[in-house]
C-alpha cells in the first residue's frame, strides 16, 4: 500500500473512530426526557436515539467493536506506513540501519497513539458530552444502522459480557437508571438545605 493511500485509510479510520466514542457518549449523557419531548415533537434522528436508550448495553457493545476495528486497523496500516515513510530519511541522515528502524518504530508509534487519543477519540468525546441530545440524534440513526447490521455478532458478545458480570453477582442493565429512591431523594434535600439552596421549611415540606 503506498503512503498516500496509507494517509487515506488513516484518516477514514480517525474519522470512524471518532464517529463511535461520540455516538457512544452521546447515548450515554442524553436525558431521557428530553429525548422523549423530542420524539414526540418529531425532531429528526430523536426516536432513533430514544430507541438506541432503551437498548443501551446493545448500542455500547457496537461502539466499542467499530473502536477496536479502527483501533487495529491503525496499527496495522498507519503504524508501517509511518515507519516506513521515516525509515530511509533517517538512514539518509547517517543513521545505521538497526538504530534507524527503532526511531521509525518508535515515533510512528507516537505518531499513531496521539492521534489516535486527540483526534479519535478525547475531541469526539468532549463534543458530544457537550451537545449529548443534538450530537445523539445526529448520530443514532447512522449507528444503529451499523449495529443492526452486525447486531448477531454483538448479541453474542453481550451475552457473554453479562455472564460474566454475573458472575461477579452483579446484575446487568440495558439502560441507564434514572428514578432516585427514597434514601438518595433524602440525601439530596439535606444536602440542597445543607448548601442554603432550599429554606428549613422547604426542606421540611419536601
Amino acid at each position: 500500500m503506498s503512503f498516500g493511500l496509507a494517509m487515506f485509510v488513516t484518516v477514514l479510520l480517525l474519522i470512524g473512530s471518532g464517529f463511535f466514542v461520540a455516538a457512544e457518549f452521546a447515548l450515554v449523557a442524553a436525558k431521557r426526557h428530553r429525548m422523549e419531548k423530542a420524539a414526540a415533537e418529531g425532531k429528526r434522528g430523536a426516536a432513533s436515539a430514544l430507541a438506541g436508550m432503551k437498548e443501551l448495553s446493545l448500542m455500547l457493545a457496537g461502539a466499542q467493536l467499530g473502536i477496536t476495528v479502527c483501533t487495529l486497523g491503525l496499527g496495522s496500516v498507519s503504524k508501517p506506513a509511518v515507519s516506513h515513510a521515516l525509515d530511509p530519511v533517517l538512514v539518509s541522515w547517517g543513521l545505521p540501519a538497526s538504530l534507524s528502524y527503532g526511531i521509525a518504530f518508535a515515533v510512528a508509534m507516537i505518531v499513531v497513539v496521539f492521534l489516535h487519543m486527540v483526534v479519535g477519540e478525547m475531541a469526539p468525546k468532549s463534543w458530544a458530552i457537550a451537545h449529548p441530545e443534538s450530537s445523539a440524534m445526529l448520530l443514532a440513526p447512522p449507528f444503529r444502522g451499523i449495529v443492526t447490521a452486525v447486531r448477531p455478532l454483538i448479541w453474542v458478545m453481550n451475552r457473554i459480557s453479562n455472564a460474566l458480570v454475573r458472575l461477579c453477582r452483579v446484575t446487568p442493565r440495558d439502560e441507564l437508571a434514572e428514578v432516585h429512591n427514597r434514601e438518595q431523594l433524602t440525601h439530596l434535600v439535606a444536602e440542597s438545605r445543607r448548601l442554603g439552596l432550599i429554606s428549613e421549611d422547604d426542606s421540611e415540606l419536601i
